[in-house]
């Protein structure tokens, strides 16, 4: 019996194509065309509109603040990028080996942060950071390391890296699993080949399991980026962009421009710059990683 693949119906495909196109153009698509459009005008929420063309553009590229945002932005997205998926592969690899008991279980506890809100891990990690009552200063105390005790949110020199713990902490499982799923897939019988060679378990990760799975390592690098880049709620719950601007990210700047200001024009321009350095820094990054090859 001969079997054929019929063609879709074109109307049928339209339908059920329609809802998530809809959906999408709604919450993606015609926020970012209402943005570009209200860039070009000096518009505070009123009746209002006054063109003044790439005037927002021209003050955007002289704004002192907004690069400044831009260095805290890198800062927070390079850490994040060695943390989340450096260590999360590294944890994947040792997850792999027989000698680890209970895998299921690590991997449970090590993914659970992941299915927390941001808010609610910006809440907790506040908790953590208190500067009188803060679990990690009460450790410190408690282990005669006083002299360790920071104001972990308070002080410009360390805030940065404060926050980034926690969004480490909190998305480290994701990236874990991603590369762990890669790691699974790796024929076993390429381990063996290597142990009877007399490769050490850390020849192995290096030079077998990296370059085996460097496409999910890359896309996983993509989108530890492409999200840091555009980080917010930890920042918005935890600091609010300060002490002073020392934690101040794009995102946060903006919305301070936009919600506290009002100045929803230059706002919505800060929105098509933020959309820009993204897609530039992940397309630079992708062609940089895009060049190596691994069979």
């Amino acid at each position: 019996m001969e079997w054929r693949i019929q063609k879709p119906n074109k109307k049928m495909l339209f339908c059920a194509l329609a809802p998530g196109i809809l959906i999408y153009s709604f919450i993606i698509v015609f926020p970012i065309l209402f943005s570009i459009f209200y860039s070009f005008y000096d518009w505070t929420g009123g009746d209002d509109l006054n063109f003044i063309g790439i005037g927002n553009y021209i003050l955007m590229l002289h704004d002192a603040d907004f690069f400044l945002s831009f260095r805290n932005t890198a800062v927070i997205t390079a850490l994040n990028v060695v943390g989340q998926v450096g260590v999360g592969l590294a944890i994947a690899i040792v997850l792999t080996r027989e000698y680890v008991k209970l895998p299921g279980l690590h991997r449970t506890l090590i993914f659970m942060p992941v299915i927390i809100s941001p808010v609610v891990t910006g809440l907790i990690w506040s908790i953590v950071y208190n500067n009188r009552s803060g679990l990690l200063n009460l450790a410190l105390r408690s282990l005669g390391l006083g002299s360790w005790i920071q104001l972990w949110l308070d002080n410009p020199d360390i805030v940065l890296g404060s926050i980034s713990v926690a969004v480490i902490w909190q998305y480290i499982g994701l990236y874990m699993v991603i590369l762990l799923g890669a790691l699974e897939n790796i024929p076993q019988s390429v381990i063996e080949s290597s142990m009877i060679d007399g490769a050490s378990p850390f020849q192995q990760a290096i030079k077998i399991m990296i370059p085996m799975i460097y496409p999910t390592l890359k896309v996983a690098v993509m989108i530890c980026l492409a999200g840091t880049l555009k980080i917010f709620d930890h920042i918005f719950v935890m600091t609010g962009g300060g002490p002073g601007k020392s934690s101040m990210t794009m995102t946060q700047y903006d919305y301070n421009i936009s919600f506290n200001m009002l100045r929803l024009s230059y706002g919505s321009t800060l929105s098509i710059g933020i959309i820009v350095i993204i897609f530039v820094i992940t397309g630079a990054t992708l062609k940089v990683m895009g060049g190596k090859r691994y069979e």
